[in-house]
């Protein structure tokens, strides 16, 4: 049977698998769903149309699903949807999505989401990410799969996170972060590309040559934005391992608006 505190309160039209637990002193609502193996601390607020997947680890003071902060908001049945295998530590906020986008605040699998990390409504969280403590997004903010965010990063709204990157500590973002690339800074401005973290995901070296010369093409050679995206089109005729990751980087370049624009 599901393992509730006696303190806890469980709304009675909350669905749990019977394998999760739920410590002292947490409030669960009628909206949520909980899939098996997810352990709930002591002292978690869960409420709104909040999904939980599969072995989620919920430390204590967490606050999930809660309405978005802002004036807009009117009550809409928006979500928060939340995958398996996650890591949500203490007093971390993932707000529920608004009418004003797709109306859903998602997180993917696998991610390590440390202290006080703030994910604000219609957030896109991909797979395999880590948020050190004190992260904040504000809303509609999409980020790629395998993105490392130092302490204390904080990003405007509508900004687009790509795979693989990564910010160092006190990074203030508002442009979109391509793939690969490293930032810090207040505006952040890019420093380098991942290379350890692709050279720890089995990245091949044709495959590292080719996030190389991207750098090169975006960064170093004094190319406009258009020249450089021309030469990357064509990296993969020399490194042909590298075609999928030649078009993310395209993909994510060319949908990054002017008023946004990338970090330079």
């Amino acid at each position: 049977m599901t393992t509730i505190h006696a303190t806890a309160i469980v709304d009675p039209a909350a669905e749990l698998d019977s394998s999760v637990s739920v410590g002292p002193y947490s409030v669960i609502g009628p909206h949520v769903k909980i899939a098996a193996g997810t352990t709930v601390g002591p002292h978690v607020v869960i409420e709104g149309h909040t999904t939980i997947g599969r072995d989620n680890r919920i430390f204590q003071f967490a606050s999930l699903g809660a309405i978005p902060q802002d004036k807009k908001y009117a009550n809409e049945p928006c979500e928060l949807v939340i995958g398996d295998r996650n890591t949500i530590r203490e007093f971390c906020t993932f707000n529920i999505g608004s009418p004003g986008d797709v109306g859903v605040t998602r997180v993917g699998d696998d991610n390590w989401l440390m202290a006080y990390v703030h994910l604000a409504h219609d957030c896109q969280v991909g797979n395999n990410t880590i948020f050190a403590n004190n992260t904040q997004l504000a809303g509609h903010v999409h980020v790629g799969d395998w993105a490392i965010f130092g302490g204390f990063t904080v990003v405007h709204q509508f900004v687009r996170i790509g795979a693989h990157s990564m910010t160092a500590m006190c990074t203030l973002l508002f442009a979109d972060l391509p793939p690969f690339v490293m930032c810090q800074g207040q505006p952040a401005a890019a420093r380098s590309m991942n290379f350890e973290g692709l050279r720890r995901r089995g990245f091949s070296p044709d495959r590292i040559s080719a996030v190389k010369a991207m750098h090169k093409a975006l960064y170093r050679d004094d190319l406009t934005l258009q020249v450089a995206m021309e030469r990357i089109a064509g990296l993969s005729e020399n490194h042909p391992e590298a075609l999928s990751d030649v078009e993310m980087m395209l993909s994510f370049l060319k949908q990054s608006s002017p008023q946004r624009g990338i970090v330079r």
